[in-house]
């Protein structure tokens, strides 16, 4: 299991990113816009992004040192929103087992379900208030 800090940003994750990166000796091993998402089933729910923001980045992570850092901009209206905590898992049982106990008591923002990115992933606000994400990744394709 990874614990990886999630920066929520409004229209300046690219920046900030390569910013990080560049501080940190790392770099942006991966960035996904909203206009280059596939939008299906699992996608439905999300709400339409306006116009103006598609160009935002949906995804962008960072690597230096072994250590991991992600972000995106988030929903709009939103703003950037606090640091969310992406909980990395290898299995799927283990993804249902932690996001259901942090759930409990708390309010799920988006349902534990498959996507195109992972087996399982969902968000979530536990009793206490913070922000979760729970990832159960798939394989990274050749050339993503």
């Amino acid at each position: 299991m990874k614990l990886i800090p999630f920066l929520g940003f409004n229209g300046q994750t690219h920046e900030a990113m390569a910013f990080y990166a560049k501080v940190l000796g790392g770099s942006v091993v991966s960035e996904m816009h909203y206009r280059d998402m596939p939008m299906n089933e699992e996608m439905k729910g999300c709400g339409e992004m306006p116009v103006e923001t598609l160009d935002w980045v949906a995804h962008c992570q960072l690597e230096a040192n072994g250590a991991t850092l992600m972000a995106a901009d988030g929903p709009q209206g939103a703003g950037p929103s606090a640091t969310t905590i992406n909980i990395d898992v290898d299995s799927i049982a283990e993804a249902e087992r932690i996001f259901a106990a942090l759930a409990e008591g708390g309010q799920v923002q988006m349902a534990l379900a498959e996507t195109f990115w992972a087996h399982r992933w969902g968000m979530l606000l536990d009793r206490y208030g913070k922000p979760w994400m729970v990832n159960c990744m798939k394989p990274m394709q050749a050339g993503a």
